[in-house]
């Protein structure tokens, strides 16, 4: 096994999705779109919702965490919810229903109009993630699907808002949808807060740091 070899086969498959999506004018013109309807959400005091099983949970999470703390910007805190993190309403749930139901459920909870789901799934067809794009359009609130090598999925067909990543592996394509979600929080949180935020400088010994590990 040649490891050198497998490590930069999966860089330049990581750098040939990121190329597809930086020269595909339709995606960029989505993302612009997407980012300003999440930043109408809350400047209208609605909330933004985040679902998706396995490595898309963790993701939810990570861009939930973002919105919340913060990013770039020392500003307030906005209202962002992975519907994944309550192992007692996802068991209660799946067991008293069924594991389809786990976030339509929550979404029938938690969910107002004027809030906005951010719905993400590899495969596209992810029947929880399905059912809860279904409850969100129920109550008024604006769907985003995340999905991989599928425009012809469900979540992409049923989303008002979708990104289709150019790839048939499951790694690479989660790899897209974390770096698309770190562009949103970005925007997001410029759109917001830049003129009255604080923008978050390493400090002296930090950058000193991480010029000496070759971090930055």
């Amino acid at each position: 096994m040649n490891l050198d070899h497998i490590i930069q086969e999966r860089i330049d498959e990581h750098l040939q999705v990121v190329g597809l999506l930086k020269n595909d004018s339709k995606f960029l013109t989505n993302l612009s779109e997407i980012s300003n309807v999440i930043t109408e959400c809350f400047k209208s005091g609605g909330k933004l919702l985040i679902c998706g099983n396995g490595g898309s949970a963790a993701d939810s999470q990570h861009l939930a965490t973002e919105l919340v703390s913060r990013f770039f910007l020392e500003r307030k805190a906005l209202d962002a919810e992975a519907l994944t993190v309550n192992t007692s309403t996802l068991t209660a749930v799946a067991n008293d229903y069924s594991f389809d139901k786990v976030f339509s459920r929550q979404l029938e909870a938690k969910g107002k109009e004027g809030d906005v789901l951010l719905a993400i799934s590899t495969s596209g067809n992810s029947k929880n993630v399905i059912e809860a794009i279904k409850a969100a359009k129920s109550i008024g609130i604006k769907t985003i699907g995340f999905a991989g090598n599928n425009r012809d999925s469900l979540i992409c067909k049923m989303s008002d808002y979708y990104v289709s990543i150019p790839s048939n592996s499951t790694p690479r394509i989660q790899e897209a949808h974390i770096l698309l979600g770190h562009i949103i929080c970005e925007i997001v949180e410029r759109y917001l807060f830049e003129k009255g935020g604080c923008l978050i400088l390493p400090s002296k010994t930090e950058r000193n740091h991480q010029l000496a590990t070759g971090r930055s």
